[in-house]
């Protein structure tokens, strides 16, 4: 099964923070689906629920386009400086807590957290084997949500193994984000001693991807040598490897592959509209991502892309911060001039057209056969933590240690490096501080495109030189949508200067 299946388990799961929908209200709606004190009485009711907590990954298309989008990496481009207002406003660093977008972050993902809880709540109604893989699977899910809460926003409301049900939301209040980071790091540490390192099934959680995560987390903590340990060990014992050639990646043949220590699974199974892209079984941002107009000859070289709307384009500095010779550039960036030049295909210019796309996410011809808008329902994975970027985070906890060990953070760096350029002519040499920098380079190039830009440069203090418009002491964070302070009666406070 190529797929987790969603199906129409989701169903169950209006159970969430008020009811989180696309008409920004929260709304009182009765569900057929069955009661707390009917579910939780079978394994397969676990099976599930755990379901529709995996469900809410698909949503977090919007978080890694727009941590493409508020970096250094990417423009907003799309048809038109108003062309959804809100995208345009994180990219000029003018988003406000009005903004639609950031108020889409904080619910879906509190969703994801409402539906982990959800099991958690009811963990104990009854024993069945393999019950502890359920549960380091929900875990992990949690930990995954609120660390891209804590991302976001800093301090969020924390709530562990219960629901956060409608009107409660005025007796919650933000907790530090030392304290979301604890519980990550608890979820994370329990999953990764709970799970095996492969799974029957593709998207399914791993002690791989549990150990990446929480390496993850202690590196945005600058936890350096914690970091060391757990990303080393999965290195050391985990089955991963880099896949050969980089070009088949983020092709269709390149889902689930050995690379891929997590990956967030899409399909062309349910289509959706503009008035509810959620519902959509489709990575949306490979449709907003993609070239304005595209057309090629049927069977021509150029008939492998289809059109998209020209958002998150890329910029000519980070398409020149490949080195000559990086095999990399022209698979993570396509300059469609060269392109349209060498296969004759056509293309329409939007806003802010840089002449670049984000080659790894922009849609590809493939048989989609969705209800809805097809731009919309691409099914294209996201390769959420690959293993090149548990190499070079191992290789910058090493190198940032208080005590280091350049010799293993160059080891790991020029494993990326090698593949990069096939071969070990530009190995890096380089110790300390320089060291550094190379490493900070390297997650720029190898990661292009896949979400991480934006946190990369804010949790190494370089958010302020590189992004324009950044400031210091404000733009770390994103603001609390302002709904969601209203709804706590303003039991919450903003964050700073916004």
């Amino acid at each position: 099964m190529k797929k987790i299946n969603i199906n129409k388990i989701v169903a169950l799961f209006i159970l969430t923070l008020g009811i989180y929908s696309c008409s920004d209200d929260f709304v009182d709606v009765k569900s057929n689906a069955k009661n707390s004190e009917d579910f939780f009485k079978t394994e397969q009711d676990y099976q599930d629920a755990l379901i529709g907590a995996y469900d809410l990954l698909q949503s977090t298309y919007l978080n890694v386009m727009l941590g493409e989008i508020a970096s250094d990496n990417t423009l907003a481009g799309g048809e038109s400086a108003t062309d959804v207002v809100g995208i345009q406003e994180v990219d000029d660093m003018i988003h406000t807590p009005l903004n639609a977008q950031l108020r889409d972050i904080w619910g879906w993902m509190f969703s994801g957290v409402n539906r982990a809880n959800y099991i958690m709540e009811f963990k104990d109604n009854i024993d069945f084997a393999g019950k502890e893989q359920v549960l380091a699977q929900t875990r992990f899910l949690r930990a995954y949500y609120y660390f891209e809460l804590v991302k976001w926003f800093g301090d969020v409301p924390l709530i562990v193994d219960k629901r956060i049900l409608f009107g409660e939301q005025f007796e919650i209040d933000r907790a530090p984000k030392a304290d979301v980071y604890a519980q990550i790091e608890a979820d994370l540490i329990y999953a990764a001693a709970n799970l095996p390192y492969t799974q029957s099934v593709p998207g399914r959680v791993t002690k791989g991807a549990a150990q990446a995560l929480l390496g993850k987390a202690y590196l945005f903590q600058d936890k350096f040598a914690e970091a060391a340990t757990v990303l080393d060990n999965l290195i050391l014992n985990g089955p991963h490897s880099l896949v050969t050639d980089y070009s088949t990646i983020f092709e269709a043949e390149g889902e689930n592959n050995i690379e891929s220590v997590f990956e967030v699974q899409y399909s062309e199974a349910e289509g959706a509209g503009f008035g509810c892209l959620q519902c959509s079984e489709g990575n949306v941002a490979v449709g907003f991502s993609g070239i304005r107009n595209y057309a090629a000859t049927p069977g021509s070289a150029g008939d492998i892309f289809s059109s998209g709307f020209s958002f998150n384009v890329p910029v000519q500095e980070v398409y020149d911060a490949f080195q000559t010779g990086d095999l990399r550039r022209d698979v993570a960036i396509l300059d469609i001039d060269a392109w349209a030049a060498s296969t004759g295909a056509t293309f329409g210019v939007g806003y802010e057209h840089t002449g670049y796309f984000n080659r790894k996410y922009i849609p590809r011809v493939r048989a989609i056969n969705a209800q809805g808008d097809r731009n919309l329902t691409n099914p294209n994975n996201y390769r959420a933590i690959r293993y090149a970027d548990v190499l070079l985070m191992a290789a910058e906890a090493f190198n940032r240690s208080t005590a280091p060990n350049d010799a293993k953070a160059q080891e790991y760096l020029n494993r990326v490096r090698a593949r990069a350029f096939g071969n070990t002519s530009n190995n890096i040499t380089a110790t300390g501080a320089t060291l550094t920098e190379n490493i900070f380079q390297e997650r720029r190039v190898e990661l292009v495109g896949e979400g991480h830009r934006f946190f990369d440069l804010v949790r190494t203090g370089k958010a302020a030189q590189a992004i324009t418009g950044f400031v210091a002491g404000k733009h770390e964070v994103f603001p609390i949508p302002e709904i969601e302070i209203q709804l706590a009666g303003d039991r919450w406070t903003q964050n700073s200067n916004y």
